[in-house]
């Protein structure tokens, strides 16, 4: 590619409204640009970087075996209803009704289009198994979108789905496709975790998250600093603590004008690990009143699966009359409300919670002076807590979410008639998987992990060019004469080479291919009568002059050892 011409443009200035690292630098290297709130274009250089990684992922999928197909974006209602997704999705789905009023929606995702499209295929368990994988829009309605391509409201992603007749069977189509995962993302030289996850509206038996590690992260990830335990924070094991402590007296005190833990642990001088709080929540219109340790907070995910709820909000006003908890003064001593407790509260001695009278709180508490009604895992780990697994430390870092596995089990087949006759005639339902990446998010985070003050650093597996040339004078026809025999002959050698011929000042040249993250820059200057030209990588500082003879195989031996 030559330059001069071409439809290249950069910004020297930050872009607007584009608060990560990673949405500032591709919209300023002229590769994304925004066209309204989680939407973008791609333009030539951002759409050669994203086919790119589009190629690696299609080589490891079909290297596992997955075939590809391509599934419709726009989706009858009626398949989503089937499978009671249009209330799980909720506002995330975009809905419109055609000429003749059928409702649609813009697929967020395809697990129903997938499980359709196997029965076509399947009748006998000789059928399966199988996998099969599409790289496709998608479309959901973020409330809030951010952080350029991270959090979107149209995007690519490759989701694939295994059909096989068995657990056993779906244990090794999960494992083939972790398989793919990890090559594909070591491939793409991207820091990341494999982490446990929640399910969520997807359903099944297990989730796993790869989440690529980077500041700017959306999600939580809790680490163990002596194994390999990794998971999210919205899944992670509070590991309860069983300490001996002899039981003092019961004691009601006054704490007046003291509702918040902060002011009720300084005021009594203890620590708020010592202290109890309450959350009075709002659970199906009803009031429920959860209770955890004092420096912790409450897990939604944890309590909603422990009640078995799709949603848990703070009560009202109104709701909370309908009880004897006050405010700021709620403890489960007499309370007259439907009471979770943490189970890590049932081995705590001696601490204080509420009074459920204004301006008293309860101090010696322990389990044997209140009842309740469930009981469970509900809050979230701290750094510093008990590793589950091998009883290390626990430390948290931010994380990207780049792709997720799930076993979904039989929840899309059972209810899409998806069966098979098994050995001995009988009909059973398929057992599937799902396997999805975000191809936009991926190349987000490879730029969050690789840049400088300068630009992006781009891999050379997926930068938009292996090579630059930065021609410095464009009135020499010496210059120029080398300049475009050196790109013709790189281009011969099947190197995927630019050639910087515009009429700009040097500098502008050099920083416009910092930006844009080319690994190794060969500028055409002076030197060349001396039959020299000067080679710089992007992630050093100084440049190595070769002659201009040795160019191509210095350029192949550099790709070649990359």
């Amino acid at each position: 590619m030559k330059l001069k011409n071409s439809f290249f443009y950069t910004l020297r200035e930050d872009a607007k409204d584009e608060e990560s690292v990673s949405g500032n630098l591709l919209v300023r290297a002229g590769m994304i640009k925004k066209v309204g709130a989680g939407i973008y274009m791609y333009l030539p250089n951002g759409l050669k970087v994203l086919d790119k990684i589009k190629k690696i992922v299609k080589e490891e999928m079909d290297e596992s075996g997955a075939e590809e197909v391509l599934m419709p974006s726009l989706i009858p209602s009626e398949y989503y209803e089937t499978c009671g997704r249009i209330s799980s999705l909720g506002n995330s789905m975009f809905h419109l009704n055609d000429r003749f009023d059928k409702p649609f929606v813009l697929g967020p995702t395809h697990e129903e289009l997938f499980t359709i499209a196997a029965k076509s295929k399947v009748k006998s368990y000789k059928d399966l198994p199988f996998t099969i994988y599409q790289m496709a829009d998608k479309f959901r309605d973020e409330p809030r979108p951010r952080y350029g391509l991270i959090r979107v409201r149209e995007f690519i992603m490759k989701d694939a789905y295994s059909f096989d007749k068995d657990e056993n069977g779906l244990d090794v189509s999960y494992n083939k496709m972790k398989i793919a995962y990890n090559n594909i993302y070591n491939r793409l030289k991207i820091n990341y975790k494999i982490v446990k996850a929640d399910t969520g509206v997807m359903g099944g038996s297990l989730s796993e998250e790869y989440q690529a590690i980077t500041d700017i992260g959306e999600d939580t990830l809790v680490l163990c600093d002596s194994c390999d335990y990794a998971s999210n924070l919205e899944v992670s094991e509070v590991v309860v603590k069983q300490v001996k402590e002899e039981e003092n007296k019961l004691e009601l005190v006054e704490t007046p004008n003291k509702e918040s833990i902060e002011e009720v642990s300084n005021y009594l001088n203890i620590s708020k690990s010592k202290c109890v709080k309450a959350m009075l929540m709002n659970v199906n219109d009803e009031l429920v009143t959860f209770f955890i340790r004092g420096d912790r907070e409450l897990n939604i995910n944890k309590a909603c699966k422990l009640l078995k709820v799709s949603d848990i909000t703070f009560a009202n006003d109104e709701l909370i009359k309908t009880s004897n908890a006050v405010p700021g003064f709620t403890g489960p001593i007499n309370l007259n409300s439907k009471i979770v407790v943490d189970r890590e509260i049932l081995s705590m001695h001696n601490f204080c919670c509420g009074g459920n009278k204004l301006g008293y709180h309860y101090i010696n508490v322990n389990p044997k002076d209140f009842k309740y009604d469930v009981s469970g895992d509900i809050s979230n780990v701290l750094e510093g807590d008990i590793c589950p697994i091998c009883g290390g430390k626990l430390y948290f870092k931010k994380g990207i979410e780049i792709g997720n596995l799930f076993k979904l089990g039989t929840k899309y087949s059972s209810k899409l008639g998806l069966t098979y006759l098994d050995e001995y005639n009988k009909e059973v339902p398929v057992v599937m998987g799902c396997y999805g990446l975000g191809l936009g998010r991926i190349l987000a985070s490879i730029v969050e992990q690789n840049h400088d003050e300068h630009g992006m650093i781009l891999p050379m597996c997926i930068a938009p060019y292996k090579v630059c040339i930065v021609l410095i004078d464009t009135k020499s026809e010496e210059q120029v004469r080398i300049a475009n025999k050196l790109y013709d002959d790189l281009k011969n050698n099947n190197v995927e080479v630019l050639l910087d011929d515009r009429d700009e000042r040097p500098g502008v040249k050099f920083k416009d291919m910092d930006l844009i993250g080319i690994p190794l820059r060969i500028t055409v200057g002076k030197k060349i009568s001396d039959n020299i030209v000067e080679v710089k990588e992007r992630t050093k500082i100084d440049f190595t002059e070769i002659k201009i003879d040795d160019v191509v195989n210095f350029v192949n031996n550099y790709i070649k050892n990359y």
